[in-house]
């Protein structure tokens, strides 16, 4: 399964952290399908000080998402730094997590060039993960342009990976209509769900459910983005959960689980409750810093340091953080 370029990074890789007289490879988790739903966190990378990634608070840091209740974890996407990672590093993260977890992950693979992207997709699917994700590159306009990429991924990394297709224009610059998105799932068989964080994006959410109803659409898991900041209202229009790295997990494991049981004002309630943090969190450039920041206070990693580039998060704005904290502790007693 994995490439031949890729295969004694990982292969040492797990053997490190799995100790000697333990099999090189794990049996792989059970993959996603159109079926997935629930909570899947979008986790960070951990670093120490230095730069230097922290093994200790990736253990701690799954550890603490298993605990509250996630059905899955989606790592080395645009919030777990993965561009700023080198390739014995990635492939390190992704053996540690899925040694560690017992929820399937997912792994993030998307690259500028498709060889990069085979290589960590296949070398991640050995050692273990459910799924990949991959991003379109900024640079497509066209729907033609955009369903040929992803025909060209999903040939790259294999018809045996199962993927999800990320659908996030506002950063990437990229606009996936609900039209070219059937396409694609049409199209590639191993697509089975979507990453949707477009905003405003509930219409495309709706427009996809009834494409369904119609026929034109065969089944496909939809997990939603965007910081949660619209998943009130996102489970509401068909959404099967979410795939996002808000600090609070325990608030999106709650919140769609009321949803799916029908109970409109909790969910909204439980919401509106962490709304104002939600809302501060979600400010461009400082949003990790301001994720990895209240990770370190709730003692999940030991340290809220991002590789460079990075944002900072000001002490003014550490301060306006630990307000809004202990106004949503005082709110959620």
């Amino acid at each position: 399964m994995i490439d031949r370029q890729a295969r004694p990074i990982a292969a040492a890789l797990v053997a490190a952290l799995a100790g000697a007289d333990q099999p090189k490879t794990r049996e792989r988790n059970v993959t996603i399908s159109s079926d997935t739903r629930g909570v899947y966190a979008i986790a960070p990378t951990p670093f120490q000080p230095d730069g230097a990634l922290d093994g200790a608070s990736i253990d701690r840091m799954v550890d603490f998402y298993q605990a509250a209740g996630v059905d899955g974890l989606t790592i080395l996407g645009i919030m777990g730094e993965a561009p700023k990672l080198d390739a014995a590093e990635a492939l390190e993260v992704v053996a540690r997590i899925v040694r560690r977890a017992r929820v399937p992950v997912i792994v993030g693979v998307s690259a500028p060039g498709f060889a990069a992207m085979r290589s960590l997709a296949r070398a991640a699917m050995d050692l273990g993960a459910a799924a990949v994700m991959i991003a379109p590159v900024p640079s497509l306009r066209t729907d033609d342009q955009i369903a040929g990429y992803f025909a060209q991924a999903a040939e790259a990394i294999g018809p045996d990976v199962p993927w999800v297709l990320q659908d996030y224009p506002l950063t990437l610059a990229v606009q996936m209509t609900p039209a070219v998105i059937r396409r694609i799932v049409t199209d590639n068989p191993a697509c089975v769900m979507l990453k949707h964080e477009d905003w405003p994006g509930l219409e495309k959410i709706s427009a996809l459910r009834r494409f369904q109803r119609e026929g034109s659409l065969r089944p496909l898991s939809i997990l939603t983005g965007n910081g949660a900041l619209f998943l009130d209202f996102e489970m509401e229009r068909g959404a099967d959960g979410a795939m996002t790295g808000y600090a609070f997990p325990e608030l999106l494991v709650e919140l769609v689980r009321l949803s799916a049981a029908g109970r409109r004002d909790a969910a909204h309630d439980l919401f509106d409750a962490h709304l104002p943090y939600l809302r501060y969190e979600q400010q461009q450039g400082v949003g990790l810093a301001v994720r990895k920041y209240v990770m370190m206070t709730r003692g999940i990693i030991a340290s809220d340091a991002q590789r460079k580039p990075a944002g900072a998060l000001s002490a003014q704005g550490r301060a306006e953080v630990d307000y809004l904290l202990a106004r949503l502790a005082a709110r959620t007693a």
